[in-house]
């Protein structure tokens, strides 16, 4: 595969990441210099099998590490259930049974009680303001030390924006109406849910619809319009809600194992890394594209019933968030500093945010 080929229709940052990863490589081809070896991994996923954005999204990661290392570097990626279950990926690439997953840190939290701050967390950090937080605040730093102790290195690759609310087989207009309600939803959410009253289900995303259709759950949420068109979850249940309090900027992660990656020679490492950054910026545009398009067509064409959460609702989920939040904090070292580092860098973020994007979309829109 060409290297033009693999980075058409990245935004400009990717392209310029990309292109110089590969121009690295070539330029140490071009002297001789570089290691010749060549290598095999896998690359496990949580998604289904090219599933749009997410699943395909790890494909591209593969396809575009291959033609930057001029085939040195060869990925095959494994869809959720191909290879190990999809909640099974981090302890595959933990082990080795995997060289690299491609997945989203909250499905961790069971072992990794901060893993939650590094995909999404209710009333968080939106995707640009994550990406800012990881390169330029200290959170990378922070997740390499908590996956350190599992032999695991991640990296952001990929971010599917402000996610809707969910799908409601019922209306949701008092807090009252989320107790007894079953929805899937993950991390930090599910807690949030539970204290509410709900029963939080975690599930992969391939068996979401068919839960949500025979009645198993009552709501979910899922990403946002892109994908939860493709799952047909509009066929499911009636009312579409937002915004997506429970993950504002999700972040999806490369978990690469570590002793396979410091077997690679430097110049395949930093391929590699750059090339997660490149997927991290592309995935993002992308679902900024399709999302609004797919939102038209589910209201449009499928006669979806749009619906936003009542004020009082989303007030008492942050009520409930923050004391989820301070629970954790007190429980775990390592969660405390994380939220203490996310915290202060949200608060420097939100006055800079008052007065540049969102005082710039109110006057647009106004």
């Amino acid at each position: 595969m060409q290297r033009r080929e693999v980075i058409k229709g990245l935004g400009l940052g990717a392209v310029a990441a990309a292109t110089a990863a590969c121009s690295r490589e070539e330029k140490a081809a071009a002297t001789g210099a570089e290691d010749k070896r060549t290598f095999e991994w896998r690359m496990a996923t949580t998604w289904p099998p090219n599933f749009p954005g997410l699943g395909t999204g790890a494909n591209n990661l593969a396809s575009m590490i291959e033609a930057c290392s001029a085939g040195r570097l060869k990925i095959k990626v494994y869809g959720a259930n191909e290879l190990v279950p999809a909640f099974e990926v981090f302890d595959a690439v933990s082990s080795g049974t995997a060289e690299m997953g491609h997945g989203a840190a909250y499905y961790w939290k069971g072992k990794i009680p901060s893993a939650s701050f590094f995909a999404s967390v209710p009333f968080g950090l939106t995707a640009p303001e994550m990406n800012g937080w990881f390169y330029f605040g200290g959170g990378l730093e922070l997740w390499k030390e908590a996956y350190a102790p599992f032999g695991v290195i991640p990296a952001p690759c990929g971010n599917s924006g402000t996610q809707m609310g969910g799908w409601f087989r019922r209306e949701i207009k008092t807090v009252d109406d989320l107790k007894g309600l079953k929805m899937r939803i993950p991390g930090i959410a599910g807690e949030v849910l539970a204290l509410a009253g709900g029963t939080p289900v975690t599930l992969p995303g391939g068996e979401i619809f068919t839960a949500l259709e025979t009645g198993a759950i009552d709501a979910t949420e899922w990403i946002g319009p892109y994908n939860d068109l493709a799952f047909g979850l509009y066929k499911a249940a009636k009312y579409y809600y937002y915004p997506g309090w429970h993950e504002p900027g999700t972040t999806l992660e490369a978990m690469i194992n570590k002793a396979a990656f410091d077997g690679l020679p430097a110049d395949l490492q930093q391929i590699v890394l750059t090339c997660c950054k490149a997927v991290n910026e592309q995935m993002y545009a992308e679902f900024m594209a399709r999302n609004s398009e797919a939102l038209q067509t589910l209201i449009n064409e499928h006669g979806v019933e749009l619906r936003a959460f009542p004020d009082a609702v989303l007030a008492r989920l942050r009520e409930l968030s923050e004391q989820v939040i301070a629970a954790g904090a007190a429980a775990d070292p390592l969660y405390a500093r994380v939220y203490e580092s996310v915290s202060a860098y949200q608060k420097r973020s939100a006055a800079y945010l008052r007065v540049a994007e969102e005082a710039y979309v109110r006057a647009r829109n106004h």
